[in-house]
C-alpha cells in the first residue's frame, strides 16, 4: 500500500510554491543543488555522447542544472507521472509521462533519480531501483534519505542496506555521504571496471 497519494502530495506543493524547488518538495534550492552536485560528480565527465534518463524528474531541474554546470548529455529524457510538472517542465527538457514502477522504461546509458523515491515504500523502492538499473546500460545514480526505517511519510534507508542491494545485483557500488544531514547518494554501475570520476 502506498505511503501517501503521491500525485496529490506534489500537486499541492506546486500549487502552494509554484515552479520552484519547494514546489517539487525540496527544502530549498540550496539543498536541491547540493544533491545535483553529487549526482553530477558520479556521472562521467563528458556526457555529450550519452543518453541520460531522469526518473521522477519533477520540473526537469536536473536538466537545467546540467545546462548551467558542465554540459548536457547527448539526450536527456525526463520521466514524470505528475501531469502539472510535465506541463511546466524547464525549457529545452524532453519530459514524458511515465510511472517508473509500472510503465515500460526507455533505454538509456544512465538513469538518475533525485528525491523521487522518498515517498515510496521499501518494496517500491527496491522495484524502482531494479527497473531503472535494468533499463540503463551503464548505471543508475540516485539519492535517498538516510536513517533507520520509521513510521513516516518519508522513506529511509541506511547506506549499508543499499550497498548490500547493489552487491546482490552484481554491480559496482559507490556511495557518497556527508554533503547533507540525513541524505546519501549511490551509484550502481554495471561494469565492475568502470571508474567513477
Amino acid at each position: 500500500m502506498p505511503r501517501i497519494d503521491i500525485d496529490a502530495f506534489y500537486r499541492h506543493a506546486l500549487e502552494t510554491h509554484g515552479a520552484t524547488a519547494e514546489g517539487v518538495q525540496w527544502r530549498s534550492a540550496r539543498t536541491q543543488r547540493q544533491r545535483f552536485e553529487i549526482l553530477r560528480r558520479l556521472l562521467p565527465e563528458d556526457l555529450s555522447p550519452l543518453v541520460v534518463a531522469d526518473a521522477g524528474c519533477g520540473l526537469a531541474d536536473f536538466h537545467a542544472y546540467l545546462a548551467q554546470n558542465g554540459g548536457l548529455p547527448g539526450q536527456y529524457i525526463g520521466l514524470e507521472m505528475v501531469e502539472p510538472f510535465i506541463r511546466q517542465a524547464r525549457p529545452g527538457a524532453q519530459v514524458q509521462r511515465c510511472d517508473v514502477l509500472t510503465d515500460p522504461l526507455p533505454e538509456a546509458d544512465y538513469y538518475v533519480c533525485s528525491g523521487a523515491m522518498n515517498n515510496l515504500t521499501r518494496e517500491e523502492t527496491d522495484r524502482f531501483i531494479r527497473r531503472c538499473l535494468q533499463a540503463a546500460s551503464r548505471g543508475f545514480v540516485f539519492n535517498l534519505l538516510k536513517g533507520r526505517p520509521r513510521h513516516s511519510m518519508f522513506n529511509y534507508f541506511l547506506p549499508r542496506e543499499i550497498r548490500a542491494l547493489g552487491e546482490d545485483l552484481g554491480v559496482r557500488v559507490e556511495i557518497v555521504e556527508g554533503y547533507l544531514e540525513n541524505d546519501f547518494t549511490a551509484a550502481f554501475l554495471h561494469s565492475p571496471t568502470e571508474s567513477v570520476p
